[in-house]
């Protein structure tokens, strides 16, 4: 097994100095049309991040499992080394596109991301606010193991790609150079991501690069200033409502639908689906009266 560091941890102290400049970059130079910090929603957003880490933790255990089964039917094998290592965060970054794009489209799987979205702030506590149900995202990644490459070299790519987006959860960052922001995902065009405007929604899922928007259709410049969260906020801090509400509306929606149609289009369809409405019967005439019979 490839002996790769644990990104994450090792970013932790990072993690918290940047916050910690940002908060006092907030507080010396506020901006009043920025969304800030609210200390319930901050505590929140940290709050779901600690516990994404106890639940990553045992979701790992059957991802690990079936992970390793694929690597081991496969005869195909791609070594850890310097050059190779590129290559692989490249495709990790294009199967988190996917996956990422997967779960802003299919209901269930957004029921697992929503959680990231509903903080109506953008802040670095904001890139904290992580799901609890991350057992839905493996199946994207299953290419990558199939064609050789280690699971751990694959948990590191996707920790790379983690660490990455902390960064671009903020407001204190206006641009980045031109070529830099036709190639990378950065804050401008990942505000984009968090808006709930209807020109910004579904927009900008590249995780490390954003090229990967531009070839497929996804992406759009900042133009207006975003507003964020949900097109319908959920109005709490509590760490289990925001980890499980659309679970929740799922669960309501079936239970009310009148199909399997209706019920298959409530899970899989996209966040906003609803069934067509069905047409209104044409109303039959009666017998013609006997002023119609004359005047026919």
């Amino acid at each position: 097994m490839p002996n790769l560091p644990d990104v994450v941890l090792w970013s932790i102290p990072a993690f918290l100095l940047l916050t910690l400049v940002e908060v006092i970059s907030v507080r010396i130079h506020p901006d009043d049309a920025a969304a800030g910090y609210e200390t319930k929603d901050a505590v929140t957003s940290v709050g779901m991040g600690l516990g994404s880490l106890v639940f990553d933790f045992l979701w790992k255990i059957p991802i690990v499992v079936i992970y390793t089964a694929v690597y081991e039917l496969t005869p195909l094998r791609v070594p850890v080394l310097w050059w190779t290592v590129p290559l692989m965060l490249l495709a990790q970054d294009f199967f988190y596109y996917w996956s990422h794009r997967g779960h802003h489209v299919v209901r269930i799987l957004w029921a697992c991301h929503v959680v990231h979205h509903s903080s109506r702030k953008f802040n670095l506590t904001t890139a904290l606010r992580q799901p609890w149900t991350t057992l839905t995202v493996w199946p994207f990644y299953v290419p990558l193991v199939a064609v050789g490459v280690h699971p751990a070299a694959l948990a590191f790519c996707s920790s790379v790609n983690l660490v990455y987006q902390f960064w671009i959860h903020t407001e204190r960052i206006d641009r980045m150079p031109r070529w830099f922001e036709f190639t990378f995902n950065t804050p401008s065009h990942h505000r984009v991501h968090h808006a709930s405007q209807g020109g910004y929604l579904d927009r900008n899922f590249g995780g490390i690069l954003i090229v990967w928007d531009r070839l497929f259709g996804s992406f759009v410049p900042e133009t207006e200033r975003p507003v964020y969260g949900l097109t319908k906020n959920i109005n709490t801090f509590n760490p289990i409502k925001v980890a499980t509400h659309e679970y929740v509306a799922i669960v309501k929606d079936i239970k009310t639908a009148r199909s399997w149609r209706e019920r298959a289009g409530r899970v899989f369809g996209g966040p906003g689906w609803q069934p067509a409405p069905s047409a209104e019967p044409t109303p039959t005439k009666g017998p013609a009266s006997a002023e119609e019979s004359a005047a026919a």
